[in-house]
């Protein structure tokens, strides 16, 4: 059985765009079932991201339950995370860059840890950019992790509005 590990961005854009906290309230429940059982989880650093700001989705996001079911309870192996900044970005990477590829890393790291974890992020492939500017699907394509968008997760894990 996967576990889906949700980019930062899937959660902003899923509020923003598609499902708003107030307006599709069944998105966000099934969303929370979903990290209940274990299928949908985030690694810390990802909801920390995200959790802080301000706004409605902050608001869900700090909620006692949704922090305990969401984000995923093993701490990051910082030995792996370096591997995916050297390996799949540049071995080399100056402040500046490190600023720009964020907390990416902790993704795709937490993913390497276990079998059967997939990515899901909205950041589309762009085999031909390089170094800070790499993006997450090209990330994963260089540690053999799966990576979808987060319309193949709704449809993997079943997602209806009855």
């Amino acid at each position: 059985m996967n576990l889906y590990l949700l980019d930062a961005n899937v959660l902003i854009r899923a509020h923003e765009d598609y499902y708003p906290v107030d307006r599709i309230p069944q998105f966000w429940e099934w969303l929370l079932v979903m990290a209940e059982r274990n299928r949908i989880k985030t690694p810390r650093e990802i909801y920390d991201e995200v959790a802080p700001s301000n706004g409605l989705l902050a608001e869900w996001l700090r909620q006692q339950t949704v922090k305990d079911a969401l984000v995923l309870k093993e701490t990051s192996d910082l030995a792996t995370v370096q591997r995916v900044v050297a390996q799949g970005y540049a071995p080399d990477l100056n402040d500046v860059e490190l600023e720009q590829i964020g907390r990416d890393p902790f993704l795709v790291a937490a993913a390497i840890m276990k079998p059967n974890r997939v990515v899901v992020t909205k950041e589309n492939s762009k085999p031909s950019v390089t170094r800070s500017k790499r993006k997450i699907p090209d990330i994963c394509t260089t540690f053999g992790v799966r990576c979808i968008n987060d319309f193949v997760l709704y449809r993997e894990l079943k997602f209806s509005i009855k």
